[in-house]
This record gives C-alpha cells, sequence and structure tokens, in this order.
C-alpha cells in the first residue's frame, strides 16, 4: 500500500510558529497580525470517505470515489479493506488533495490483523464486516486506542451469533471470527457512548442474511447526524434504512450498488478556520460548501452568529464575517449551547469561549469523553495551564473569563485538541503544541492551510509525515 506524506512546513518562530528540528512535531501556533482575508478549500470529510470506502467494499459492484480524503483514518480504512481482499487502486485526478479511489469488490477473507490506529471509524465500521468474512480478524491500535469503549461492538456482533475472543476486556485487541456470512435479526444495544455503534452495524447489515433491526436502549443517542449521514450513504446506493420508532432502524437484505460519486469536503475540519474569522477579524471563506449535507459541520452556519459572527452563502461558498474581531478591539459574548448533534465541533468552540468576556456553558458533550482522548478533562487542564477557568461538567464544561497566557498545550494524540490550540495562538503569543503532527489523522494540511490562513509564507524545508506511523 502506498504511504501518502505530506510536507509539515517549518515556520520562524517570529512568523507562523516552527517546528524544532529536534523535535519535528512541536509547533507555535503563530499569533494573527490583523484582520483576515482568505479563502480556503479544504480535503473531503473523513465521515463520508470511510463510510463509502465500507459500502464499496460491501457492494454488487465497483465503485470510484472522486476527491476522498487522504489522512492517516483514511489509510488506515485503506489497509485495513486491503488485507481483507478488497482491491482499492489510486487514480490520479488532477485534485490538489491527492487521487481518487476505485474500489473493486473481492470475496472477504480473514487470517489478518487490522491496524486500527485511533480511528473509531475503523475499530467500529469493521468489525462486522470482518464477520462477514471468512476466517478470524484481528483488531488492535495505538495506546490510546485500547482505552476507547468498544464493549458494545463485541456484545452486538456476539448478540448476532459471531463469535469474538477479547478476553473479556469490551475493548481493543480483540478477534472477530467470521464465517462468511452473519445471519441478523433483531439486536438491541445500547449506544450512549458512540453513534458508530449504530452507523457499523448499519454498513453491513444489508449484507446479513436476514438484514438487521437495531434498537438502541440508552437514554441518550449522541451524533445524530451521523447517524443520518450513514442512512443518507446507504440510500444512495439502494438500501432504504426503515425507523419505525426512535431509535430503531430496520434493514433489509439485499445488494448494496456501486457508485461514481465525489466526497463533500470536511465540514468539521472548517470549523477552525471560520472560528479564526470571530478571533482575528476580518472574513474567511470556504469553497464547495454544499448546499445540503447531513455533515455536523453545517451547524456552524446557526452556531457561531452567537458569538456575533455574520455567515453568508453565496452558490457554494460559505464566508464567516468576524467584523473587527477579538484581536481587532471587539469583544465575545459568553454562549449557553447545547452540542449533543455535533459534539465534534466542541473543540473549537470551546477555544473561541476560552477567549470570550462573559461565561459560557457548552454541554451535550459527555460522549467526548470516550474520543480519541478524554476531551472535556484534556480541554479544561489545557485552557486552564494557559491561565483559563474551565470546570468540568457531567455533561459538558463551564468557562469562566480570564486573561490567558503563553505555555505548553498537550494535544494528548487528538487532533482537534491541537486544532483548538491554534485558535486559541491567534490571540495568545506563545501557545505550544508538543505534536501538531496529530492533524494528520483527519487534516494532514492543517499547518499548510493555517499559514494560508494568516497570509504567511511557508518554509520550503519540508518534515515528511508517515500517516500510518506517526505517532
Amino acid at each position: 500500500m502506498q504511504v501518502y506524506r505530506y510536507s509539515a512546513p517549518e515556520f520562524s518562530p517570529y512568523d507562523d510558529g516552527r517546528v524544532p528540528e529536534a523535535d519535528p512535531g512541536r509547533w507555535v501556533a503563530p499569533r494573527a497580525a490583523g484582520p483576515l482575508r482568505a479563502s480556503l478549500s479544504l480535503p473531503g470529510s473523513k465521515s463520508l470517505t470511510n463510510r463509502e470506502l465500507v459500502l464499496s467494499a460491501l457492494a454488487a459492484g465497483p465503485s470510484r470515489l472522486r476527491a476522498p480524503l487522504h489522512s492517516r483514518d483514511t489509510a488506515l480504512m485503506i489497509q485495513a479493506l486491503r488485507s481483507l481482499d478488497t482491491t482499492i487502486d489510486e487514480v490520479e485526478s488532477g485534485e490538489p488533495f491527492g487521487p481518487d479511489l476505485e474500489i473493486t469488490p473481492g470475496e472477504l477473507q480473514g487470517g489478518v490483523t487490522v491496524d486500527c490506529g485511533l480511528a473509531g471509524t475503523v475499530m467500529r465500521f469493521l468489525p462486522p464486516v470482518a464477520a462477514l468474512a471468512l476466517g478470524p480478524v484481528t483488531f488492535d491500535g495505538d495506546e490510546s486506542a485500547r482505552r476507547r469503549p468498544m464493549a458494545t461492538t463485541v456484545a452486538s456482533l456476539r448478540a448476532l451469533g459471531v463469535e469474538v475472543a477479547d478476553d473479556g476486556r469490551g475493548s481493543l485487541p480483540f478477534s472477530v471470527h467470521g464465517t462468511g456470512e452473519v445471519e441478523g435479526g433483531a439486536v438491541e444495544i445500547d449506544a450512549s457512548a458512540s453513534s458508530q455503534f449504530v452507523s457499523g452495524l448499519l454498513l453491513s447489515a444489508p449484507s446479513f442474511s436476514q438484514g438487521l433491526t437495531l434498537t438502541h436502549t440508552g437514554e441518550s443517542l449522541p451524533s445524530m447526524p451521523h447517524i443520518e449521514m450513514t442512512i443518507d450513504a446507504l440510500a444512495q446506493r439502494g438500501v432504504e434504512v426503515a425507523s419505525p420508532s426512535a431509535g430503531v432502524w430496520e434493514v433489509p437484505a439485499g445488494p448494496i450498488a456501486g457508485r461514481d460519486l465525489v466526497i463533500e469536503p470536511d465540514l468539521s475540519n472548517a470549523a477552525p478556520f471560520l472560528v479564526a474569522a470571530l478571533v482575528a477579524g476580518g472574513t474567511v471563506s470556504i469553497a464547495h460548501w454544499p448546499a445540503e449535507t447531513t455533515q455536523v459541520g453545517a451547524d456552524l452556519i446557526e452556531l457561531l452568529p452567537l458569538w456575533g459572527a455574520t455567515v453568508t452563502l453565496e452558490g457554494d461558498v460559505l464566508t464567516v464575517d468576524g467584523g473587527d474581531g477579538l484581536i481587532g478591539g471587539g469583544s465575545l459574548p459568553g454562549v449557553d449551547v447545547d452540542l449533543s448533534r455535533g459534539g465534534e465541533l466542541a473543540p473549537a468552540l470551546v477555544a473561541l469561549a476560552a477567549l470570550a468576556s462573559g461565561p459560557s456553558t457548552i454541554t451535550g458533550i459527555g460522549h467526548l469523553r470516550g474520543h480519541e482522548t478524554d476531551r472535556l478533562a484534556a480541554l479544561a487542564s489545557e485552557i486552564n495551564a494557559l491561565g483559563g477557568r474551565v470546570t468540568e461538567l457531567d455533561d459538558g464544561l463551564h468557562l469562566e473569563p480570564s486573561p490567558l497566557h503563553a505555555g505548553q498545550w498537550r494535544s494528548f494524540e487528538d487532533h482537534r485538541m491541537a486544532t483548538a490550540a491554534a485558535i486559541i495562538g491567534l490571540a495568545v503569543d506563545g501557545v505550544e503544541v508538543d505534536d501538531v503532527r496529530v492533524t494528520a489523522k483527519t487534516l494532514p494540511q492543517f499547518t499548510e492551510l493555517w499559514s494560508e490562513l494568516l497570509g504567511r509564507r511557508v518554509s520550503e524545508r519540508p518534515a515528511d509525515i508517515d500517516l500510518l506511523g506517526f505517532l
């Protein structure tokens, strides 16, 4: 498999930050010198790319994914599907963010080990696929991945009659012993910790002999838009998922059609760039914004005005106008907001709230404790280390206004922690991220695009990052 690499720029400490030669992941978040006038294009959605890769591998015919994301998470998904005997070829497209992908399904074969890295979509979408393979498939990943909740996946496969060996851990590593088919039927799960448990089962369900009737039994279900994204992706391939009542999904058995489709840009990865307009002032525009989408990043259109932004969508260009911005003499209000629909936007919005002049409470994000790291604890600890006043709640964070100062920022192997630091660094000198390379998980070009956002020079001396092994 080809390993994608990108050039992470080095910067002068008086320019855009720096990547010291002895510690290539360390990065000083650059401060904005004035209002922004930026127009950017972003690579494809990780959530869509990995869903479409799975569906393409299970489809009745070949598929082509145009403008897919090439990042660590998608590279891990491609590597895993290839190991299961799916053919995935790269086709040059002339697009700036990498080649298209042509996927030809094959008879799924086990006898392999899948490296999940720290990708929730790999560790939760592929075990049901592995159950359809012939032979055992072992799943493991980064050390941090072993702390992510997986008991629901293990229990749901066992309820479907699939043998899973996990030594009682309910976490990685574990092995799925596939027999080439899954009968399907009715299954109940508690997906309160992650909507990915639902999506993982729905994606493979058409390939089960009897389809699937899936019932969520927990009190809450985070990130419903991601489940809607899965259902829409299935519908576009001829599989109609019924939901006769809240928390119940019925998937008929049947073929999954091959598709030729364009992957939308990642709207959640747009969050730090759009938020930057409120901090630095001026305008930031993102090209190719879809008119209709299931991506939760679209909620930024309603969320950013809560902090005073003006948001316009003209054609396929979304523009956020932050006015004078914080560093131009303006101020940011405190905001109370429930982000249960889209917790992945929380790190960027919490960083914004940390710069506000009034108190903020951000709730509906308790499930973020089970992401790449405990994001609530991580955000609270790192903002407080810079002089902030953040209190953890059961379901969120409360922030009181407090001046921030220079200091170290730990990324905790979490891409959204690193981008949150970049937002704070726009207004605070000397915010130093311990490892900006973690952004390669979903946006390998982050530092280059951040430099473009600020209109800064990118150094010609690159530092390559191996997307499959940079941690």
